[in-house]
């Protein structure tokens, strides 16, 4: 089955992708195009996976650069390509070297994917609400601005991730938020029994915005359609056991 790759006007000229699950080798609950070598998944069905991936991005799969996740804020710097024991632990990657492509893995964070096409650098970043809470987003600006780029020239686009509608909090993850800021009441509504509605999308892209960068979202909702996205969440209510992650890619 042939790959099916969302993209953005926003992001062009560059190759860049938010790829869905549709068109992997994995099967079972990870049925489609599971990148996520931390899942349950047959790993022989994961390399296979990442290998269709970096063969759409045009690139060597050594050059596919992933990090290893950790819903913080750290940012690596890649300058070449690296193998996937080596990966660094942080939730965003930035370069400005061609030939590389840098990927983040998502099933229900935002995937992030930046770039200051003029300058030549490129970024993208992992950020659930920890980490956006935490700064992942402006931390990732700022290395892209450490490497030649300028904030009125970086665009970002996030791709699918969870609407608000699907996000259901307590009361403990609404204080978190207002400890940091009372006018992040702004990013939630009321939900039933007591329990609120958390616009994650919305944060981020007035995290991204207030950084001072051009800011899109591709408009998919992954708890919403099961047939293109992994879910996390979607997973949990269903009881499965694990769930695939998707795949985000630019590349210069």
């Amino acid at each position: 089955m042939t790959l099916e790759i969302i993209t953005s006007d926003a992001l062009s000229p560059l190759r860049h992708g938010f790829f869905t699950r549709r068109g992997g080798a994995s099967s079972g609950i990870f049925s489609g195009l599971n990148c996520g070598p931390g899942s349950s998944d047959q790993s022989d069905s994961v390399r296979l996976n990442r290998a269709r991936v970096s063969a759409a991005m045009a690139v060597d799969a050594g050059a596919l650069v992933t990090v290893h996740q950790v819903h913080s804020a750290d940012v690596a710097t890649i300058n070449a390509p690296m193998a996937d024991a080596d990966r660094p632990r942080a939730d965003a990657v930035v370069t400005a070297t061609p030939g590389l492509a840098l990927a983040i893995l998502t099933a229900d964070c935002q995937p992030v994917l930046l770039a200051d096409t003029e300058a030549g650098v490129i970024g993208a970043a992992h950020a659930g609400w920890r980490g956006a809470l935490d700064g992942v987003l402006e931390h990732t600006v700022e290395a892209m601005v450490a490497l030649g780029a300028t904030r009125e020239a970086i665009t970002a686009v996030i791709g699918p991730c969870i609407s608000q509608r699907n996000y259901e909090v307590g009361q403990d993850f609404l204080e978190r938020f207002l400890d940091e800021d009372p006018d992040h009441m702004r990013f939630f509504v009321n939900g039933e029994g007591g329990r609120y509605q958390f616009d994650l999308l919305g944060f981020g892209l007035a995290r991204l915005r207030a950084a001072g960068v051009e800011a899109h979202w591709t408009g998919h909702c992954t708890y919403a359609d099961p047939a293109a996205f992994y879910s996390y969440r979607r997973s949990c209510h269903e009881g499965q056991a694990d769930y695939g992650r998707l795949i985000s890619v630019i590349r210069l």
